[in-house]
């Protein structure tokens, strides 16, 4: 008997998006020419700003020497990023927890609180980061001072996290929301066809399959919330950007090379942040089975702010 003869693979074409249509051979040529110019252009702005920095001597030996000391980084850098650390940690559990408690109350049947959930969400995802910590930071002692009173002072720390906590918080409120939306309507149908109450359906039906689609989306806002962090510089919050971009360059005069290795760290602690990130996508694909999609993978619209649950699923 004769093997039957394999079809030939066919050459793999670029997809096309919902949005796109594939490209064909002369669109991927000019795109290949355009990325050629362009990083060849951004090469060259590189090297220009490059060599107008080492014309001004912004890469002499000594203005580098103090990050080879070990006085610079344990008397600046990592207090600096002790501080930086934990106010993201407090402050990323304090969102999370936000998120999750007005994520829910967006998707409440009663119509009070999918409201008053609204109203918070959007009221504080309006507000510019930097105002909300200012806010914080000044607003409720002078208004208590003003009252005659002697006000507690609120520490920078406190500022930011607080305002960490509800900026992002009501950013994740609308993440946590869409990843309950993206499973299919079915599943919840066939617990409430078992005989599970409401609360049994989220907890044991909704919220695993969500979680799996959420976990992007959820650990990309938390690396925006570590980047958030820098914003306690206006307020004298003694984190990694003070420390390394204010006290390390009044004591030796190093702004530029104080500015990259402060920046290198950031780096090094968001590619680390993504790579969990996507080994936790992974990890939770291969033990639970879920038949939502993963957030931004597909164009969809939410629901109205004032639909519920199961009003969506028959909209």
């Amino acid at each position: 008997m004769t093997e039957l003869a394999k079809p030939a693979r066919r050459p793999r074409k670029a997809q096309a998006s919902l949005l796109f249509d594939a490209p064909g051979p002369r669109a991927r040529l000019r795109y290949n020419i355009l990325t050629l110019i362009s990083t060849l252009v951004l090469l060259a702005i590189g090297y220009a700003i490059y060599a107008r920095l080492d014309e001004k001597g912004q890469f002499a030996g000594a203005l580098w020497s103090p990050f080879t000391r070990a006085e610079t980084w344990t008397a600046y850098l990592l207090p600096g990023l002790k501080v930086t650390l934990t106010g993201a940690v407090i402050g990323g559990v304090l969102a999370l927890s936000f998120g999750v408690l007005f994520g829910l109350g967006r998707l409440s049947e009663h119509r009070t609180i999918r409201a008053v959930s609204t109203m918070v969400v959007e009221f504080f995802r309006a507000i510019p980061l930097l105002l909300l910590i200012f806010f914080i930071f000044l607003v409720p002692s002078k208004i208590v001072d003003s009252l005659g009173y002697v006000a507690p002072q609120i520490t920078p720390m406190t500022a930011v996290v607080l305002g960490l906590m509800l900026y992002n918080g009501s950013v994740l409120a609308e993440i946590f929301r869409a990843g309950i939306l993206a499973v299919p309507r079915g599943q919840s149908e066939a617990a409430y066809a078992l005989g599970l109450r409401k609360g049994g359906v989220m907890r044991l039906i909704l919220v695993p399959q969500a979680t799996t689609a959420m976990m992007p989306a959820i650990v990309s806002q938390l690396v925006v919330l570590l980047k958030d962090t820098a914003l306690g510089y206006i307020i004298s919050n003694e984190d990694l950007l003070n420390a390394g971009f204010r006290f390390i360059p009044a004591r030796y005069n190093n702004t530029i090379p104080a500015a990259i290795v402060v920046a290198a760290i950031y780096i090094a602690i968001n590619l680390a942040l993504g790579y969990v990130a996507t080994w936790l996508e992974r990890r939770s694909r291969r033990t639970t089975r879920s038949s939502a999609a993963t957030l931004g993978t597909e164009v969809g619209v939410l629901p109205a702010p004032g639909m519920g649950v199961q009003e969506a699923g028959t909209a």
